[in-house]
């Protein structure tokens, strides 16, 4: 295969990926829920609101915590990680993610259209006496797609395993949030630090399993607990252990082993949908990475010996 032809199919790759990204973002298809983030603090309650994600105020939640840190000087250091930090961050990927969404996938789309037409006249016997601008373009192209690209795959990847947009509480597949050990119940999600409440929420990349999602059996296994074994997660939210005055009963006279949220989070598929949506473009901007490295490795090579096409 000449470099011509590789040229030609890095484009076509990243014009095909980068439309199905288009088609299926989770940002761009407007599947994520909140344009909001809050922060509470000593009763004190600070909202930043946006149409979506790229027009939350980050900034005015940096400022109001700025002057909490010189009103409030008691305040720890994992207050200012947990309660002012976190949320931050948050604000400030989220909003990183879907400025980044939009400007990699159309500039992929843009990349590729026109490096595949050029090569594809090329191909053709046309206008061969521009192949080393074409190079020169595919090359220039390939990397400024592989940085947008890039970074990109690093905001999606954040946001993807540490933030949520809806408070879904974590549970076992089989939907149990602590287990029997030595007469006291171990909470399966609490943190060493009581302030570190996010670990009790599923994340984008939990929604895709079973339990978040519509689920048969466990909608089955729960109605015939008949309400037994139950727990609600604010128990376990301040403690790693759960300690009953007693060991409560399951339907028939035995301890419960385990103990369970007491009820089906989602009776749809809609949080499977948008994990998949998250991992799925995740996946293909990987690809669109190493194939914007192929542009401008051949796009050079193309400039630097055009007869080659």
């Amino acid at each position: 295969m000449n470099k011509g032809l590789i040229f030609f199919c890095c484009s076509c790759a990243i014009l095909l990926f980068s439309i199905i990204n288009l088609s299926i973002g989770p940002i761009i298809n407007g599947k994520v829920n909140s344009s909001s983030i809050s922060i509470t603090y000593d009763s004190e309650t600070i909202n930043t609101y946006g149409f979506d994600w790229g027009t939350l105020n980050c900034a005015k939640l940096s400022d109001y915590y700025d002057e909490f840190k010189k009103a409030y000087s008691e305040m720890t250091d994992k207050e200012k990680k947990y309660i002012w930090e976190w949320k931050i961050n948050e604000c400030n990927r989220k909003k990183a993610m879907h400025d980044m969404e939009y400007t990699s996938f159309i500039f992929d789309v843009v990349i590729g259209f026109v490096c595949s037409l050029l090569g594809l006249l090329h191909y053709l016997d046309i206008k061969k006496e521009f192949v080393s601008k074409t190079g020169l373009i595919g090359c220039g192209c390939g990397i400024i797609g592989f940085i947008f690209t890039f970074v990109y795959l690093i905001f999606n990847g954040i946001v993807y395993t540490n933030y949520y947009d809806t408070s879904i509480y974590k549970t076992d597949s089989n939907g149990a949030i602590a287990e029997l050990k030595g007469g006291k119940y171990e909470c399966f999600y609490y943190d060493d630090d009581q302030l570190n409440v996010y670990s009790h929420y599923a994340k984008y990349s939990d929604l895709i399993k079973k339990q978040y999602n519509y689920n048969k059996d466990l909608e089955e296994d729960l109605a015939e607990m008949g309400g037994k074994c139950r727990l609600s997660p604010s128990s376990c939210m301040q403690s790693e252990y759960y300690e009953p005055a007693s060991i409560p009963k399951d339907k028939n006279g035995n301890d419960c082993k385990f103990l369970y949220l007491g009820y089906v989070q989602s009776t749809g598929i809609t949080n499977k949908d948008k994990s998949d949506r998250f991992l799925t473009v995740l996946i293909l901007s990987l690809f669109v990475c190493l194939a914007n490295l192929a542009l401008a490795l051949f796009g050079f090579l193309l400039f630097r010996t055009p007869g080659d096409f």
